[in-house]
């Protein structure tokens, strides 16, 4: 598993040309607060009821709020046989700070 920071996160997404998939984890009123568009989103505690909706040969990116929820995720996933993930190391207050300032801080 691959940990990325915000500026290796919005260039792969950038770079990918949608081929990433940007996976949030955090909770429904997380999303309300602070997103990153485009991103899917299954909170940590469905993902594994949900897993089946996660393509496992696609790149896939975790963020949650500052990383340690969305590295367990990865983690998880990786043992599930997902082969090409990486976790958002500083999640949404990091792309918040160095990448969208727009993006509220919670």
């Amino acid at each position: 598993m691959k940990e990325l920071d915000a500026t290796e996160v919005a260039a792969r997404l950038a770079a990918d040309d949608g081929a990433a998939v940007l996976l949030d984890v955090r909770e429904a009123w997380e999303l309300d607060v602070a997103s990153v568009a485009g991103a899917v989103h299954i909170p940590m505690n469905s993902v594994p009821s949900r897993v089946r909706e996660l393509d496992p040969g696609k790149p896939l990116i975790v963020m949650c709020h500052h990383g340690a929820r969305s590295r367990q995720v990865a983690q998880w996933l990786t043992g599930q046989g997902f082969s090409d993930i990486a976790n958002f190391d500083g999640g949404i207050d990091a792309w918040s700070r160095l990448i969208d300032a727009s993006i509220p801080r919670y």
